[in-house]
């Protein structure tokens, strides 16, 4: 048995995590290397080794001739009949070779030949361990910014942060550590490349499946999200559990769940509202803090006017049209706000058929309306 290569083996195996067959594999290909250098040929060479005991043989298949002109080929009669006396003239004798009697040149190609097969197989482990984080978040500690991207050491490779995924304005210090969404990873020859971002909308999702138990367990679903990054997130939440509030169960007690996620954001807003299977009520839930008088959705065309009072207008609209934005987004829709006075001079009420009266109005949509606990007090700002 051969203790010091098995023993070898089995520490590439738990080190580098490369299975031992594949290591054996490489031993059976780099003798072949060798001997075909040794040689000029491995045609009729063949390489055992013991996957238990790690005894490897170099046997040369060889044809029995009357008169040998290759050597590595070809055997005599008298030698085979040496061998075993029932040898003919065309047979095939297995010849053992002797593995120390080849050259240095022909050692060192066969030491190449290793080492090659063991950073392939290390590059593979290591393909095969990150590719199973694609789309997931995962932690790593910020390293240094090249200039087109920040390179964020993820434990075993580097993950490569680009200029359009990173959050506008936010400062990454070197040994920080961050959470980034895994976007993609690639098979490179010198190793996994791994893609990440900061921007991407699944990353607020993990957040809070991570942060949040009855997200994480399925009891409260996050139904859409849409995302500026480093400013605001709306997201819809539903509950399948008719005691549990998706909402509060997002927001945590006095805040705590989504405060860990904004300070791991630094800061960005996070908006979250009930999920409704009505477009009109999702769009009004989608446009809070702002009232709504009245939503028309035409679901064909994935169109919505919203009516608001005019002193919701601004806040409906939010600060450079964000809120109506996001919510389009969140939606699916695309909408239009007009203010109540702008229904009124349009004749957008009389086309509903509604005899509306904005001094009674007021007080009905009061209550109607799913305002989010975790907005910020000013839209605006």
């Amino acid at each position: 048995m051969n203790t010091e290569l098995s023993e070898a083996l089995d520490l590439l195996e738990k080190e580098k995590g490369i299975s031992k067959q594949s290591l054996i594999e490489a031993i059976e290909l780099s003798l072949q290397t060798a001997c075909k250098n040794h040689f000029g040929s491995a045609d009729n060479v063949r390489v055992n080794v013991d996957p238990d005991t790690c005894d490897f043989s170099v046997i040369a298949d060889k044809t029995v001739v009357e008169e040998v002109f290759d050597k590595n080929t070809e055997i005599s009669l008298a030698d085979a009949r040496l061998i075993n006396p029932a040898y003919t003239l065309g047979s095939i004798v297995p010849v053992k070779v002797d593995s120390k009697s080849f050259g240095r040149i022909a050692t060192q190609n066969a030491k190449g030949v290793i080492v090659q097969k063991i950073r392939e197989e290390e590059r593979k482990v290591l393909y095969k361990e990150y590719y199973s984080m694609e789309k997931e978040v995962v932690t790593g500690t910020v390293e240094r910014d090249t200039g087109r991207s920040v390179i964020v050491n993820l434990g075993k490779v580097d993950g490569y942060l680009a200029e359009n995924e990173q959050i506008k304005g936010e400062t990454l210090v070197t040994n920080e550590r961050i959470k980034v969404y895994v976007v993609e990873v690639r098979d490179m020859p010198r190793g996994p490349r791994v893609m990440i971002s900061r921007t991407h909308p699944e990353l607020v999702k993990r957040l809070f499946e991570d942060e949040v138990a009855e997200v994480r367990d399925g009891t409260v679903e996050i139904k859409a999200i849409a995302r500026e990054a480093g400013s605001r997130t709306k997201m819809a939440v539903m509950s399948h559990d008719p005691d549990v509030d998706p909402v509060g169960a997002c927001v945590g007690l006095n805040g705590s769940r989504v405060n860990a996620i904004v300070d791991e954001l630094h800061g960005e807003k996070i908006d979250i509202i009930n999920y409704d299977e009505n477009p009109a009520y999702l769009i009004e839930n989608a446009l809070s803090p702002a009232k709504v008088i009245a939503v028309i959705a035409d679901q064909d065309n994935n169109e919505a006017m919203v009516i608001v009072p005019d002193n919701q207008l601004s806040l409906a609209i939010g600060k450079e049209g964000q809120n109506a934005r996001l919510s389009a987004k969140l939606t699916g829709y695309k909408i239009d706000i007009k203010s109540e006075s702008q229904a009124q001079e349009q004749g957008i009420f009389d086309e509903m058929g509604i005899d509306y009266q904005s001094e009674g109005a007021e007080g009905e949509y009061e209550d109607d309306i799913a305002y989010d606990e975790t907005t910020s007090e000013d839209e605006n700002e």
